[in-house]
């Protein structure tokens, strides 16, 4: 008979591979009593990627920086303007004696019977009178021409001339209405003299 053929002995086993000794530094760092963050991990290039620009505002006409004068009102504007430079300061009777008057409040005639100021003497203050004001179309303009409209809402919004009117919003209104109104008007190409929201000029 022949020999039966010897039973196939058993693979050896590799010896295991060695961890690599790790360093001490390596070892502190993971250890668990240590609370230290670690190092974060690169980021990618999409990462720094900018965000999408915000919707653009809607087009609308760019409201003037001055209004459209005829030559008549912007000749009396002049006018007003050499006027104010030369008109003096109006001060009160006894202003400069009591201090509850006050040097530059509110102008109140002299009545006194035997009040020098009354009587135009030269040595007192000039009284007001007629002859210091400026002309009548320009009162109530602002120094670059704009006739000033007091606004509350939007309603009177499209009544306005964007040549020749602006817009003042009234100080009792909150800034939530306030900026509807700008935005309102900003959209219908008016000045307003009080924002609160000014554009960067580029």
């Amino acid at each position: 008979m022949a020999d039966p053929e010897p039973a196939e002995k058993p693979a050896a086993k590799e010896p295991a591979a060695t961890k690599p000794t790790e360093k001490k530094s390596d070892a502190k760092a993971k250890s668990p009593g240590d609370k230290r963050p670690r190092r974060a991990a690169p980021k990618d290039a999409d990462d720094d990627a900018k965000p999408e620009p915000k919707a653009a505002r809607k087009e609308a006409p760019k409201a003037p920086r001055r209004p459209t004068l005829d030559p008549a009102l912007a000749r009396l504007l002049s006018i007003r303007d050499e006027t104010d430079r030369r008109r003096p300061k109006f001060v009160r009777t006894a202003s400069h004696r009591y201090a509850r008057i006050g040097r530059w409040v509110s102008w109140r005639t002299p009545r006194g019977v035997q009040s020098k100021q009354r009587r135009h003497y030269g040595y007192r203050p000039v009284v007001v009178s007629i002859g210091f004001g400026s002309p009548r179309a320009t009162r109530g303009l602002t120094p670059t021409g704009f006739r000033p409209v007091l606004v509350r809402t939007t309603d009177i919004l499209p009544t306005l001339d964007p040549t020749r009117d602006a817009v003042l919003i009234a100080g009792t209104v909150g800034t939530r209405r306030r900026l509807v109104i700008e935005e309102a008007a900003r959209l219908r190409g008016l000045h307003v003299l009080n924002p609160i929201v000014r554009e960067r000029e580029e």
